[in-house]
């Protein structure tokens, strides 16, 4: 699949920008503050319908404008069709060619995109949240209904949340309610950490052989799933709802004293192993890097897997963050496979064949020159 054509109206530092692109490498490159990592960003909202640099969407609108317009036409399977995000006071709307789409999970996976950026890096060493995310926008692609379970999980634990925190002691109404509420939070868990066990299981397929091959052979890399409750991949749903079930009836006192939800999806985490040590606590600097370039290899080859097309890859300032052999490795990978856009300050220092075929743009103040 590719991105045929990029329209931006009133996008952040872009009145008006109409590109085509290369269905092989594009590279983007300008100093910073012009608006790379904007038409970067862009791409990622047209497949994902929010950023992944900032949750306030009135950012990507242009100062003193109304709204913001992102367009692409698409080929994908052979077939090319338009996308339409729209951002305004009002909310959001996403068209998938040319009708509006009720609800997002009828419209995320039309495009499918894997953003690398320096921020990425931090997927191994940084905070649970940041695996957490990398899961949901990743699992949601290929299986956009997850998405709608998500949706669900996440309004119902902020109901949750707020009646915890209203609670008073004695209160049987309260309680009913409380009931009423983790009763329905439980069936959208199970969902999540059911579909999250089997991806999981997918990518550790892919990432293994990926790592091992950078590494030179010398490392293997594990990735294990880290649930609030005790249950595992071989745990069916029905299993799975009813440790949940037994989990909070324990910590109903506990979660009204603190008026929180103390389990659930949104408090798992992942764990990195290389050659079976916690490469977050134990691991080089070179090894963190090295997992978080397997992690992303291995997602392109996942999607590839699941939707039969490679995804679009974006480069965003990553690739100055990586060394020579990783920067080799990682171009050679998606060489002649994956439309690629990369995104750099300066080409000096980046010496690969893939770069020299590629289309040039230069931005520079919301203006982009081929």
């Amino acid at each position: 699949m590719h991105i045929q054509q990029l329209t931006l109206k009133n996008y952040r530092n872009y009145d008006q920008l109409d590109i085509a692109f290369d269905d092989k490498i594009n590279l983007i490159v300008g100093e910073n503050a012009q608006g790379k990592t904007n038409l970067m960003e862009a791409i990622y909202v047209l497949a994902f319908t929010r950023s992944h640099r900032t949750p306030r969407e009135k950012e990507l609108i242009q100062w003193e404008q109304e709204y913001a317009k992102i367009e692409g036409r698409i080929t994908k399977r052979n077939q090319t069709f338009p996308l339409e995000i729209v951002v305004s006071a009002k909310g959001k709307k996403a068209k998938l060619n040319r009708i509006e789409q009720q609800r997002l999970s009828d419209y995320i996976g039309a495009l499918n995109v894997v953003m690398f950026a320096p921020e990425d890096l931090t997927l191994v060493k940084g905070a649970p949240q940041i695996r957490r995310r990398f899961i949901d926008m990743e699992l949601g692609q290929i299986q956009p209904r997850y998405v709608y379970h998500l949706g669900q999980y996440q309004k119902i634990l902020k109901q949750r949340n707020h009646l915890l925190k209203q609670m008073q002691p004695g209160n049987t109404q309260d309680r009913t309610m409380l009931a009423v509420l983790t009763e329905q939070l439980i069936e959208h868990a199970a969902t999540l950490l059911e579909r999250r066990f089997v991806f999981l299981d997918m990518l550790r397929n892919w990432a293994n052989p990926i790592h091992h091959g950078i590494s030179r052979g010398l490392e293997s890399l594990e990735i294990r799933y880290s649930p609030t409750i005790e249950v595992s991949e071989a745990t069916n749903k029905e299993k799975i709802e009813t440790v949940y079930l037994d989990k909070f009836q324990q910590l109903q006192e506990k979660e009204i004293e603190r008026g929180t939800t103390l389990i659930g999806p949104h408090r798992d985490d992942l764990i990195f192993l290389v050659n079976n040590k916690d490469v977050q606590t134990f691991g080089s600097q070179g090894q963190q890097r090295t997992t978080a370039l397997s992690i992303k290899l291995a997602e392109i080859e996942l999607i590839r897997n699941e939707v039969d097309e490679y995804p679009i890859l974006l480069l965003d300032d990553v690739l100055s963050e990586l060394d020579d052999y990783r920067q080799s490795h990682l171009l050679n990978t998606i060489q002649g496979k994956v439309q690629t856009f990369v995104s750099t300050t300066n080409v000096e220092g980046i010496n690969h064949e893939t770069l020299k075929k590629a289309e040039f743009f230069r931005v520079k103040d919301g203006v982009v020159v081929t």
